[in-house]
This record gives C-alpha cells, structure tokens and sequence, in this order.
C-alpha cells in the first residue's frame, strides 16, 4: 500500500470517529479556544477558523500570523465543504486516484489540498461545519485538529 493508501485510510478513521451528536456555536467557541490553546505549544502563530452553516462562527489570528495564514484557512475551508471529507483526505483521496487540481476543476488559489481543514460532522445530519487552521507544516496543523477533537470530545 502506498503512502497515499495508507494516509487515505487514517483520515476516513478520523473522520468517522471524530464525529458530534449536536455541534453548536457554543461548541464552536469552546473547541477554538482548546484549539488556540493548544497550538500555543508551537513557536509560530497558528490561526484557527470554525465555521458552521457556512457562518463564520470563531476566528483567532494571534501574534505570528498573518493575512495569508486567512488565505489559507478559507482555501483550507473551501475544500473541506467541496469534498465533504478533511482537506489532508481529499489531497489523499486525488493522489490514489491520480488526479489532482486540474481534474477536478479546481483552481488551486481557492482550494487547498493538503492538511489543515476538517469537517465537522453530526451524526445522522452529515456535514454541518468546517474546522481549519494555518501555521504549521501541512501535515502537523491536521493533527493538532485531530488531537484537540479527540481531547474536546473526550471532554464532552
């Protein structure tokens, strides 16, 4: 299986387990501020993003991060509610399938394929709601989503 396979395989994992009963602003609030609380462990800073219903619902662009960071949270965001499915598995779900921006008609100064952007999901609803943050290696900003939803559900 090759590493795309593999990658593809972990964010469906994610996905379906990282999942809520009701989402709600109020929850969107709580899980940005674990969000920025956590990331307060990196050096650079990391802008978070929660959206639900398409309403913009919690932004926080602290010290060290800028307007690009925003660029890429809304790449991040757009992609996450073109797919359905997190940023780093759809980059994921392309590369196995051998496609990539230009098959899919996507114009990569919109879309952002690459980790970084979540969704966020209520059982037996679907997609209600997207999670994105910009600051770190593609890569570490989808596990720093990842590892808060794991804590804020716990948590719940």
């Amino acid at each position: 299986m090759n590493d795309s396979a593999t990658l593809l395989q972990a964010c469906e994992r994610q996905e379906a387990l990282y999942q809520f009963d009701r989402f709600t602003r109020e929850d969107a609030l709580k899980l940005g501020l674990k969000l920025h609380e956590n990331a307060l462990k990196y050096p650079q800073g990391v802008a978070v993003e929660i959206t639900v219903n398409g309403l913009s619902v919690f932004r926080y662009v602290p010290e060290g991060a800028c307007l690009n960071n925003i660029k890429w949270l809304e790449r991040k965001a757009r992609t996450v509610t073109q797919f359905e499915m997190s940023s780093l598995r759809a980059m994921a779900q392309l590369e196995v399938n051998g496609e990539d921006y230009v098959a899919q008609k996507l114009n990569p100064n919109d879309y952002a394929l690459g980790g970084g952007g979540f969704p966020l999901t209520v059982r037996g609803v679907g997609v209600v709601g997207v999670v994105a943050v910009s600051g770190l290696p593609h890569l570490d900003d989808h596990q720093l989503i990842v590892d808060t939803l794991a804590e804020f559900i716990a948590e719940k």
